[in-house]
């Protein structure tokens, strides 16, 4: 099973267990490229239990739609990645390291909570360095001149 939701504007779940085949990878696919769609900024939390690889056909979908994934990667700036097996966790932080502007990290399947707050904190971060608000802005100064002596 490969499924996505957006609990918020900015935030996209992704759940895969089991074994994915070429079908249900193409609905996944096409459902994360569109509710990605107008994310700025964003958070996934991809969670992964009782991995298989994919099937073959399932991979071609895959290869097939790498430029709209690709595309997504300046949408999102953190994604945590829980799983029931190790290794998966190790290659995703490897891959967060050679992704540009992509923060990933790896947390047990049962560490829903510190995978929550280390993306709450990024949430928290960007809403802390994000410009005021424009109606608390100060309005420019007028171009004041001196009166001319005569």
């Amino acid at each position: 099973m490969f499924q996505i939701s957006k609990p918020s504007a900015n935030r996209v779940d992704i759940t895969i267990t089991g074994q994915i085949d070429a079908d249900d990878m193409a609905r996944a696919l096409d459902d994360l490229i569109a509710k990605s769609e107008d994310v700025q900024d964003g958070q996934m939390l991809y969670t992964i239990s009782g991995f298989a690889l994919p099937t073959l056909g399932a991979i071609g979908v895959e290869m097939s739609r790498l430029p709209g994934l690709f595309g997504l990667l300046s949408k999102f700036s953190r994604c945590a990645v829980l799983s029931d097996q190790g290794w998966l966790l190790k290659a995703a932080e490897i891959e967060g390291a050679v992704l540009p502007g992509l923060s990933i990290k790896g947390f047990a399947l049962e560490d829903v909570a510190a995978a929550e707050a280390w993306l709450q904190a990024s949430a928290l971060r960007a809403a802390r360095d994000a410009p005021p608000c424009a109606l608390l802005k100060r309005p420019p100064a007028p171009n004041l001149r001196p009166f001319p002596r005569s």
